[in-house]
């Protein structure tokens, strides 16, 4: 059967700093694999999941999110990864599924006063070209917007694809303003936006899921357990995204 659909989720975890303001990498695992893995995803991103200052190191165990998910991390190559000591690239790490044939990897600086990045995962499956992009842009919009250029122009040199976006995107406005217009990206990207900041009383859609085709993301929640409103200061986002 041809591949039809992505589940997909985004959680910027907060370097695992919760509600309470207490750091429990563990708490954040468990929730993982309670809450997470169940959903049996395809994707899944996070945000704020190594150190924030230099040299960034790692605060989760990758085998361990593998084994609860069924998902491989894609950072094993060095390149992939801010440093030795970090788990992924400015604390933006992906996770997909073992299906998912990958053909390209990449990582790309954006400029800001916190350096920032984007992840970036060129797939195949049952004939389908797929990109999954993960990135956590500034609290300060101009800088979203040159970000969102810079993604923009990335995009343009590379092979025309169906692609997925999704992070922490720091942009509480639904319709997006000008940091998604299609020629700042080159490209028309959409999806549903839920509120998931903060994860106690969730007022602000930061969190998205979103793709260049239309009407394509569907289904898409906030999760909320008790677990996940404690875990970190923002719900993750759920959704399904049509594959085209």
């Amino acid at each position: 059967m041809r591949l039809a659909r992505l589940t997909c989720a985004t959680w910027n975890i907060h370097r695992a700093k919760g509600a309470d303001k207490r750091v429990d990498p563990d708490r954040v695992h468990r929730t993982i694999a309670a809450d997470l893995a169940p959903l049996r995803l395809d994707v899944l991103a996070l945000q704020e999941a190594d150190g924030e200052c230099r040299p960034h190191a790692r605060i989760l165990d990758m085998r361990r999110i593998q084994a609860d998910t069924g998902l491989v991390y894609q950072h094993d190559q060095h390149a992939m990864r801010w440093g030795s000591q970090s788990d992924g690239f400015l604390g933006t790490i992906l996770f997909l599924h073992p299906l998912l044939e990958v053909t390209h990897r990449d990582v790309v600086d954006l400029p800001g006063h916190c350096h920032r990045g984007a992840v970036v995962v060129e797939t195949l499956r049952d004939g389908v070209d797929m990109r999954i992009l993960s990135t956590h842009l500034s609290l300060f919009q101009p800088l979203r917007v040159i970000q969102m250029r810079i993604i923009g122009q990335y995009l343009r040199r590379r092979p025309r694809m169906q692609t997925i976006l999704l992070g922490d995107l720091n942009e509480w406005r639904p319709w997006g303003g000008l940091m998604f217009h299609r020629r700042l990206v080159g490209q028309k990207l959409a999806g549903p936006a839920r509120a998931t900041f903060p994860s106690r009383r969730p007022l602000l859609p930061l969190d998205r899921i979103m793709t260049d085709r239309p009407d394509a993301v569907f289904d898409a929640q906030a999760m909320s357990t008790p677990n996940l409103r404690m875990a970190s200061d923002h719900l993750p986002l759920i959704a399904s995204v049509k594959v085209s």
